[in-house]
């Protein structure tokens, strides 16, 4: 049935009042967490060629970095570290003094109100840059998963608020919950990465972070991308070792599953905007093929609409500038 003329779906479109009241969905600077790199060694900021305007930080500024950030009005960061130091266990990962360590009790003195999320991976650390301890060319699962507690601990003993496990082992939510709850940390919140596809949207990041595999790659432990229904398994797994929080990685081209893990469970669910996607939108602002504000916060409503409580996104000094002007 034509329900034209009596129906206008135009109407309310006609101005900016009318469609900001009927909005359905909404993006706002407190739903934002950002990504920071933090650098042993370093005496200055250090840009990422492929992610312009991100930089790994030096310790004795990334406490000022932590306070401009909080001034935007954005609640969190997510901190990933780059040691001087690699070896084949990752042993700075969990080291009392190492760069993450010390980067927690830094910003704590800058910026005590800022929520601290902390990277808990063992990729970054370790001289062949997977994410777990390697026998016979080959990541160890239960092995990995004592020194990935035993990071996760390391954190929240230095001030770390939330541990956000990314390293994809099978077990190791309930491995940092039983960790942290036999120190006393019975109230620190686990960020899951529940969700982690063996994405080529990593690209840039690895870059910044410096933990490119020094043979083979990830997919025998980051999942297929082709899989959703594998997905919500991990999702239910992760619930059931105790995650308090769950997320999908990559968000841009996951829309599909962060909707279909909404539906799925009532956790606070985390979309991460990873670095090729922040790479590919800024490269093609840097030539004037596309307005960057307009298509990112096009992109991250996308990502709010399909189900997301958080955004992880490089763009969040930019967003809170923009919603707040």
């Amino acid at each position: 049935m034509n329900s034209f003329p009596n129906v206008r779906l135009r109407r309310l479109r006609q101005n900016e009042k009318i469609r900001g009241l009927i909005r359905e969905t909404h993006l706002r600077v407190d739903q934002l967490i950002y990504p920071l790199f933090v650098a042993e060694g370093l005496s200055e900021p250090h840009e990422i060629v492929s992610m312009p305007g991100i930089m790994q930080w030096p310790l004795d500024q990334i406490g000022a970095e932590v306070q401009r950030v909080a001034q935007l009005g954005i609640p969190a960061v997510l901190l990933f570290g780059i040691p001087n130091q690699k070896d084949e266990v990752g042993s700075q990962a969990y080291a009392e003094h190492g760069v993450i360590q010390e980067a927690i009790r830094r910003i704590k003195q800058a910026s005590p109100e800022t929520l601290i999320v902390t990277d808990v991976c063992l990729c970054e650390y370790t001289s062949h840059g997977h994410c777990g301890v390697i026998h016979n060319g080959t990541v160890q699962n239960d092995e990995s998963l004592q020194l990935l507690a035993q990071m996760a601990l390391s954190h929240v003993q230095a001030g770390a608020d939330i541990v956000a496990p990314s390293d994809m082992m099978d077990g190791r939510v309930g491995a940092l919950r039983r960790v942290l709850d036999e120190h006393g940390f019975n109230q620190t919140p686990i960020m899951a990465y529940s969700i982690k596809y063996a994405s080529g949207f990593y690209g840039p990041f690895r870059d910044a972070a410096g933990s490119t595999p020094q043979f083979g790659d990830r997919r025998a432990y980051q999942m297929d991308p082709a899989n959703v229904r594998e997905a919500l398994r991990e999702l239910e797994q992760d619930i059931l070792e105790g995650a308090d929080m769950v997320m999908v990685k990559p968000a841009l081209s996951y829309l599909d599953v962060i909707r279909q893990v909404r539906d799925h469970c009532d956790l606070p669910l985390v979309a991460y905007n990873v670095s090729g996607e922040y790479s590919m939108v800024k490269a093609a602002a840097q030539q004037g093929w596309i307005d960057e504000q307009r298509v990112v916060l096009e992109i991250l409503t996308g990502i709010r609409r399909a189900g997301a409580d958080m955004i992880i996104t490089y763009f969040a000094p930019d967003v809170a500038r923009w919603l707040q002007s």
